[in-house]
């Protein structure tokens, strides 16, 4: 084959330029990297990198084509207590790989040494990275740029939102293309959502304990290579990457955005007990957050974090945010444990990547959302990101739950919630819509099982229910498990309808988990990253349709209450809001902490808002005006007029005047 000569240092991975292949590869610490080539019979062929500028090794094969499988073996010391394991005897994957062949299975001969190094080969059992051709029509195609004011979020995931759809063609459901199909485009459109979230769509495997369990990662957040899009939600796999840009292209026709969750804060390589195939065996010492001893600090609970204050590990993360913006042209990133992207290692929101970020004239105009936590010491940040990220608001989430589950939260308290956590982002310039407001999410339970389980369920993944959070903050109304007699129905019926209602009709940016809007139960268990079967797939055919065009009904309320979309905090007197006592009166102080928690919240001067938390039904007196419930509180051809709204229990309603 033909010899390599030296090529360029950019950019990273592997480049096609229609004659051959540049290929790099960074490593502060190696003494030697070789590249190897597989051919279609699956020999090898081995080739030095001859160039080397800085850190980062480099040559260009001109035999080299799309399709063609490659890999690294890259030679140093192998000093644990320095950091450096090194070990030429095992197949790396490259980080930047734009496409990967082959899964992590739990084979021994794919872990590097713990102690002392492996020297079995490991190139027949190993994942191999594949050049690919990044040519592809994106026509006419434009972001869909929804202002952050009118932006409502649908957290999904690619296989279950489709996968047991009975309307979609069979060969499609649960892919990348099923996102795109007429039906899904409508439905999208019907519920009112302009940005769908999906979760991680980057190549990952499942943990070698959840193989020997006989399960596997569903929810994606264990990355194999960050830079690759996963065939495994492909109709075609050898179509994948087509496969997602034709769906991008069709959400943004419809005006929906894309959101990928990203895994920037750790690797599927894990602990030292974990695989070595790609950062571990290429520069360990540089990729990763090392104790004194060369042990691994495991600040996301996965086994290892990612330095991403190390300039060429920062540079690496950062062009794989352009990549996913300037190839697939997605809107946004939901970044997973995202306190790991501020370490220095104390979190510093002038990190490295942030200021990379804010000076970027292309990811500066995405939308940036934080998970705004990691588990290591001083992880927990909601309100310190920087001014372009929004954050998941945690504290909204549990306020909400309380104040109408269990009714231990007082109208103060509520009220913040409802108005931004103006406490927790209103400065630096920051917005209402940097608080991302959500019931749900994938992780924890979903909304039906929010009223129906006192307890978690999560036996199913094998770790004796240990896994999962105890602090959930649902009530059962009763009976644990999803039966009940028909006022149990009833009462957990309003209640989720509240909960619906004060999430999409709050200050700030609201997030709905894909099948809250239909009913969706994962049986108790509230930590389903293992459970790629129905309990996590949503059932469309045993779906509340009554509870989705509700959903759907506030939604598109939402959207004509100006105090709601114009994203400006609110200001007393100002018009936007005005809040009241159940006789239409403005809150004394003492009311404020009281433990009746009837309240009415008057938006824009013509919608408002009449809560009753309480267990009993209440007269709540309805300001000055004749007031009329609106759909979905009343029906489209017959609207209730009243002066005075007899509030059941946990009951809601929005009027207009």
């Amino acid at each position: 084959m033909t010899q390599l000569t030296a090529g360029q240092p950019a950019p990273l991975g592997a480049s096609y330029d229609g004659k051959g292949v540049n290929f790099t590869l960074f490593s502060a610490h190696a003494e030697r990297v070789e590249l190897c080539v597989f051919d279609g019979n699956g020999n090898e062929h081995r080739y030095d990198l001859p160039g080397r500028s800085g850190d980062i090794w480099h040559g260009y094969l001109e035999s080299a084509r799309p399709g063609t499988h490659y890999g690294f073996r890259v030679h140093g010391p192998w000093e644990p207590g320095n950091g450096h394991r090194f070990n030429p005897a095992k197949l790396l994957l490259d980080p930047c790989a734009h496409s990967v062949e082959g899964m992590l299975n739990d084979d021994v001969v794919l872990h590097g040494g713990k102690d002392a190094p492996d020297h079995r080969d490991s190139a027949l059992a190993a994942a191999k990275s594949v050049v690919v051709c990044d040519h592809y029509d994106w026509e006419d195609d434009a972001p869909p740029n929804t202002p952050w004011g009118k932006t409502v979020i649908y957290e999904a995931h690619v296989k279950g939102l489709t996968y047991l759809h009975p309307g979609l063609p069979e060969a499609i459901r649960g892919t990348y293309k099923a996102l795109s199909h007429p039906l899904m485009i409508a439905y999208f459109r019907q519920l009112g959502i302009t940005a769908l979230e999906l979760l991680p769509v980057a190549h990952f495997s499942s943990e070698p304990r959840l193989q020997r369990l006989g399960l596997s990662n569903y929810w994606g957040y264990n990355p194999m290579a960050m830079f690759a899009l996963d065939p495994r939600y492909a109709a075609h796999p050898a179509r994948a990457r087509d496969e997602f840009r034709d769906a991008v292209k069709a959400l943004h026709e419809a005006g929906i955005e894309v959101i990928l969750d990203v895994v920037l804060n750790h690797s599927a390589e894990l602990d030292l007990e974990g695989p070595t195939f790609s950062l571990r065996g290429i520069d360990n010492r540089s990729y990763y957050w090392l104790r004194e001893d060369g042990d691994y600090h495991n600040w996301t609970g996965c086994g290892n974090t990612l330095n991403l204050s190390h300039p060429a590990v920062m540079h690496y993360a950062y062009e794989c945010l352009k990549y996913w913006v300037e190839t697939f042209h997605v809107d946004g990133f939901r970044f997973d444990l995202a306190s790991v992207i501020g370490r220095t290692p104390d979190f510093n929101p002038q990190s490295p990547l942030f200021e990379a970020i804010k000076n970027c004239p292309l990811l500066s105009r995405v939308k940036l959302i934080a998970e705004p936590w990691d588990v290591g010491p001083g992880g927990y940040q909601v309100g310190n990101f920087p001014p372009l990220f929004a954050e998941w608001n945690d504290h909204y989430r549990d306020s909400a739950r309380r104040f109408w589950l269990a009714h231990d939260l007082s109208l103060a308290d509520f009220a913040g919630r409802f108005a931004a956590s103006s406490d927790l982002f209103r400065h630096n310039g920051r917005l209402p819509s940097a608080s991302i407001n959500l019931l749900t999410a994938h992780d924890g339970f979903t909304l039906r099982d929010c009223v129906c389980f006192n307890q978690k369920h999560n036996e199913a993944n094998g770790e004796e229910n240990r896994d999962g959070t105890f602090s959930n903050h649902s009530y059962n109304h009763g009976i644990e498990g999803l039966s009940g007699k028909l006022d149990v129905i009833e009462r957990r019926r309003a209640s989720v309808h509240a909960l619906l209602t004060t999430l999409l009709l709050s200050q700030g940016t609201p997030m709905l988990l894909a099948g809250d809007e239909h009913g969706h139960s994962q049986h108790g268990n509230n930590n389903a990253y293992c459970q790629d079967n129905p309990l996590t797939w949503l059932d469309w055919q045993q779906a509340n349709s009554g509870l989705a065009e509700f959903t759907a009904a506030l939604i598109h309320l939402r959207q004509q209450i100006p105090a709601l979309t114009r994203n400006q905090w609110w200001e007393e007197g100002d018009g936007n809001v005005r809040w009241l006592n159940k006789a239409a009166q403005p809150l004394a102080t003492h009311e404020w902490h009281n433990d009746v928690p009837c309240l009415q919240i008057l938006l824009s001067d013509s919608w408002l808002i009449t809560f009753n938390a309480t267990h009993e039904v209440a007269d709540i007196v309805l300001p000055e005006g004749e007031w009329r419930a609106i759909p979905p509180f009343a029906g489209e051809d017959n609207p209730v007029v009243m002066t005075v709204w007899h509030g059941p229990a946990n009951g809601v309603c929005v009027f207009q005047r």
